[in-house]
């Protein structure tokens, strides 16, 4: 837009909040088109953040992380390759290394930039360094976030590869054979439509919180709608993206220990903004609970996500949303519950059905997302079931192998290290 703009912002650190004040100076080319802009900050201040607030803005970049991530990549309590997703083209070469070195550290794979020592350093360490990996020209950031509780990583450890840099872009066809088959959305369409629609957010984002200017509301409550649409059409993405993975016939899930308590807390701490706006409060299992099954963290989690939204977006305000647990032999269970209109029979049938909605309309959903939770579960030799009943609510719960706990670690426990 050519304008000069000065801003105060907030930002939190692990153990600060810092107040400043930004200017920001558009840079034009010689034929005076745009060339960036040069920021400087005049100003600033901080303060120590309370306890609370520090747990806070470290859950508040763990969820970031995982939702800018594109590589994640599943750990044990020894750093060693549990499973990995790369969703980047250039991280294709780093993908099928992880997955022919299953069993061995991560670390082997990668190059950390500056260091020269041995292989795997303690996680605190690692996290936040800088790497290099083979087949992309890009500079890779890593977050790591421990698992289990309450010793944080005696239950292993999701790793996050984050980039500031855009992938470049390839044209597609020179390097596959080519198909008369139709592109599968998730492998070909998914990565073109997304960036588009990012964009279409951020700008949209733009406009409704006012950075660029003062405008009127009505214009604000555009871009606010303009906004959730693109949401929507990210989520309908994800959905199609993942309803291509679970039709595969290669399709497989990773064989892992995990705490079924841990995977239900971080769904709920994903979602209590959105229950606390529909003003539905989230009941998680307590700290210190626990129970082990086997099955794949991530996809575990994508299950009790979903699970947790769909309770949360057809209860009534001021209900609640249980996530309990339970087993039955050697079954590991948790079951999510709520206070809503409920399912009868016949809507109980149809539920895990492709594209089902049950007749709503207009509630943001594709139709898929029990129906993929579903083939999920199934692929870990679980299941998801439901019980329910007009009226009193609706029970989805998700049973995976049993198991009795991860072996424990001795290195795990050494406090000798920093």
């Amino acid at each position: 837009m050519g304008l000069r703009l000065a801003r105060g912002f907030e930002a939190l650190g692990h153990q600060e909040r810092i107040s400043a004040w930004v200017e920001i100076e558009p840079l034009l080319d010689a034929d005076r088109h745009p060339a960036g802009c040069e920021l400087g900050i005049v100003n600033w201040n901080s303060e120590p953040l309370s306890a609370e607030e520090s747990a806070e803005a470290l859950e508040l970049q763990r969820e970031i992380s995982r939702n800018l991530a594109e590589a994640i990549i599943r750990l044990d309590p020894k750093q060693n390759v549990l499973s990995a997703q790369c969703t980047a083209p250039d991280l294709a070469k780093l993908q099928a290394k992880l997955a022919g070195g299953v069993g061995k550290p991560w670390t082997d794979h990668v190059e950390l930039e500056g260091n020269s020592h041995q292989q795997p350093m303690h996680w605190r360490l690692l996290d936040g360094a800088q790497l290099t990996v083979e087949g992309s020209d890009r500079v890779w950031s890593t977050h790591i976030e421990p698992l289990g509780h309450p010793d944080p990583g005696s239950t292993g450890f999701a790793l996050h590869l984050l980039s500031d840099t855009a992938p470049a872009l390839h044209d597609h066809a020179a390097g596959t054979a080519a198909s008369d088959s139709a592109p599968a959305l998730g492998k070909d369409l998914s990565p073109a439509l997304r960036d588009p629609i990012n964009r279409i957010i951020a700008n949209a984002e733009t406009i409704r919180t006012k950075l660029a200017g003062p405008l009127a509301k009505e214009y604000t409550d555009y871009a606010a709608d303009i906004a959730s649409a693109g949401q929507h059409l990210l989520a309908l993405i994800d959905d199609l993206s993942d309803l291509d993975a679970v039709e595969a016939e290669d399709f497989d899930i990773a064989r892992e220990v995990i705490d079924l308590a841990e995977v239900a807390r971080q769904s709920c701490n994903i979602l209590n903004g959105r229950a606390k706006e529909k003003g539905i409060t989230l009941v998680p299992p307590a700290k210190g609970e626990a129970e082990y099954g086997i099955g794949e963290f991530r996809r575990v989690l994508q299950i009790l996500i979903n699970l947790v939204n769909n309770a949360i977006r057809y209860s009534p305000e001021g209900s609640q949303v249980w996530v309990r647990l339970d087993d039955l032999g050697e079954q590991a269970m948790i079951t999510v519950a709520d206070q809503g209109h409920g399912l009868d029979s016949e809507q109980q049938a149809k539920v895990f059905e492709k594209f089902e909605r049950l007749g709503r309309s207009g509630d943001g959903g594709s139709g898929l997302g029990l129906y993929i939770s579903r083939k999920i579960a199934r692929a870990m030799d679980g299941d998801l079931t439901i019980e329910s009943a007009k009226g009193q609510g609706a029970r989805f719960t998700l049973s995976v192998p049993a198991s009795a706990g991860p072996k424990p670690d001795p290195a795990s426990t050494d406090r000798s290290s920093p």
